[in-house]
């Protein structure tokens, strides 16, 4: 009892100490962020609070378009979680309950396609979109930073195998009762996905809000621009750079996803969990 005890203390210590450690860049940068231009110099570097934290936050949020460019990005992520996660829904419904030719094919080229990140597409797409935009008069938009991204493999493959994981007494149930595809994804489906729904949807979430290259390069109005391109031209805009100043603007950044991670962590696990679960 006591070697067992004296292995959770030193169990506790090394996960706090791992914690600490994963948890530094965030505590330097939000100390940082209270802190003046000459406090940020300041040598030997000042760790703990500055005098300037209401100031730095209040410049960042006001001066600075960060508001502006957090509902932009709030906006697009949303559009891009929603409709990305019911087109895996319904692409993972169509691979699983629907007989077609080549249908293993098909699945296959999705996987493929993973391997395909969006930068080694860039040029390509952005003279599509771009010829697109002109074509239907919808520069700069919304549209234009969503359409791209509302196609995903990951979720088209999460799904289908998360469907493949549920009975499929349940889609014979269902088919003898007389209901169809979609009352069976929107009845029986659906209320049973929701842990995968969500972690889904916190991935792409959080992968929209940290888009760089796309609105840097498909939008040119600063009014359009989303955040992370907003922290990049925050820094552009001074003369001399106020590190404090950034570090608020990198802080009052991260709520939004945070905040939506805490409440869909438990969705999230549970979601990735759906294969031990058999």
């Amino acid at each position: 009892m006591r070697r067992k005890t004296r292995d959770e203390i030193l169990t506790h210590i090394a996960l706090i100490f791992i914690v600490l450690l994963v948890m530094a860049p965030v505590l330097f940068a939000l100390a940082k962020s209270t802190q003046t231009r000459a406090e940020v110099y300041h040598f030997p570097p000042k760790l703990g609070f500055g005098t300037a934290g209401f100031f730095n936050y209040k410049v960042a949020w006001t001066q600075f378009d960060l508001g502006l460019y957090m509902k932009n990005t709030l906006i697009v992520a949303g559009i891009v979680m929603f409709f990305k996660t019911l087109f895996s829904m319904l692409a993972g419904l169509a691979l699983v309950y629907y007989e077609f030719p080549l249908k293993e094919w098909v699945f296959y080229f999705i996987l493929f396609t993973l391997m395909m990140p969006t930068e080694i597409m860039i040029v390509a797409l952005f003279n599509e979109v771009s010829n697109m935009a002109k074509a239907l008069s919808l520069e700069n938009s919304y549209a234009v930073l969503t359409v791209p991204f509302l196609a995903s493999a990951t979720g088209v493959f999460l799904f289908r195998q998360h469907f493949s994981s549920i009975p499929s007494e349940l889609a014979d149930a269902a088919r003898v009762d007389g209901a169809g595809p979609l009352r069976f994804l929107w009845s029986i489906l659906v209320p049973i996905s929701w842990n995968a729904i969500a972690a889904l949807g916190l991935i792409q979430f959080i992968y929209m809000w940290n888009q760089y290259i796309w609105p840097l390069v498909i939008i040119r109005e600063n009014k359009m621009q989303l955040i992370q391109v907003g922290l990049r031209g925050l820094t552009n805009q001074q003369d001399t750079t106020n590190w404090g100043l950034v570090m608020a603007a990198a802080i009052l950044a991260m709520i939004p996803p945070m905040v939506i991670f805490l409440l869909l962590q438990e969705q999230f696990t549970k979601g990735f969990a759906l294969g031990q679960e058999k």
